[in-house]
């Protein structure tokens, strides 16, 4: 594989630091989550996605979910909706609160917005609505805006490259393209080399999304693609550090090891204390639960410890349990 290098992407009157962008995931993303994995390298981390009338509305939850911090700056925040109006609102709403990016979410396949609300990657089958979605945001904010969507729908309308030059139109200032249809939710293969095809559309900086959970898989995905940049999802459960790793090989060539088991430990446990403090005792311990797990994923007695999380309301008793699983996994290594 030929070396591949990418040291920054803008976006609009943003730059990036590297091209490695933390994906915007439900119930996964939050503020606790993005601090992390922007501490360690990520060069833009994206909020949960947020409905646009939610948001309106200020629900306290949304509020919560759309909270950030200046240790994660700049950050984008995830908007879903099917109304321009109510859209380009929210837009300037989290444009008030801080944001230094608005995302709007074409991309979202679970039936209760992409059938029900007609949001998500519905809105990929209906490129006028989409189109006066966009225009209604870019002209509702000062800050840059982008657009994450599929492919398509279904493999029989793979539309992303048209929707993408709609979109660079609209003011659309940058495309994410996660390389499979609607209907194949997470399923099959995610199709690097179709992203490419959205790239050769535009002109403005395109990153590729799906699959993504190694370095090796980074580079194949920029080599098939042509992509500006790699959005990682998934690949980033219980290992926070690798948009780091990713964005280190890019700039250097070098391959950064993953933490040892003892800075794994420390990061788990900062971690549960900053769910813990963003969410309250008992919120906390319970959306810990599958970080934890996630972690501890593949080391030797992990099911048995997370079974025992999983039983556990109580952060001390988390913590206990957490430093008992890894003491004889540090006494080894060190032996």
């Amino acid at each position: 594989m030929a070396q591949i290098t990418r040291k920054t992407v803008s976006i609009g009157s943003v730059t990036l630091d590297n091209p490695v962008i933390l994906a915007p995931m439900a119930g996964v993303t939050d503020m606790p989550n993005r601090r992390l994995v922007k501490r360690l390298g990520a060069g833009l981390v994206v909020s949960e996605m947020i409905a646009s009338q939610a948001m309106i509305r200020q629900n306290r939850q949304t509020m919560q979910m759309a909270q950030h911090t200046a240790e994660e700056f700049p950050m984008s925040v995830q908007l879903a909706g099917c109304e321009p109006k109510v859209m380009a609102e929210a837009a300037k709403l989290n444009q008030d609160l801080g944001a230094a990016i608005i995302d709007i979410n074409m991309g979202c396949p679970v039936k209760k917005v992409a059938l029900k609300g007609e949001a998500g990657s519905a809105l990929m089958r209906n490129e006028n609505l989409a189109a006066r979605i966009m225009s209604a945001v870019v002209e509702a904010v000062d800050i840059p805006v982008t657009l994450k969507m599929r492919t398509g729908w279904d493999m029989t309308s793979r539309n992303a490259p048209s929707l993408a030059r709609v979109a660079e139109e609209c003011g659309i200032r940058m495309v994410t393209v996660h390389g499979r249809t609607r209907n194949q939710m997470y399923t099959g293969q995610a199709d690097w080399a179709f992203i490419g095809e959205v790239k050769r559309a535009v002109s403005i900086p395109v990153i590729g999304n799906g699959d993504v959970e190694s370095i090796d898989d980074a580079l194949s995905m920029l080599e098939l693609s042509g992509a500006d940049g790699v959005m990682i999802g998934r690949g980033t459960y219980g290992r926070p550090w690798l948009p780091g790793q990713v964005a280190h090989f890019l700039s250097s060539g070098e391959r950064r090891p993953d933490p040892t088991l003892a800075e794994q430990m420390e990061i788990i446990l900062g971690h549960l204390d900053a769910m813990l403090s963003h969410y309250g005792t008992e919120p906390g311990v319970r959306i810990a639960r599958k970080h934890v797990g996630w972690y501890s994923k593949g080391l030797p007695g992990s099911a048995e410890f997370r079974a025992e999380i999983n039983r556990t309301s109580d952060p001390a008793v988390m913590r206990a349990a957490i430093a008992a699983f890894y003491a004889p996994l540090l006494e080894k290594a060190a032996a």
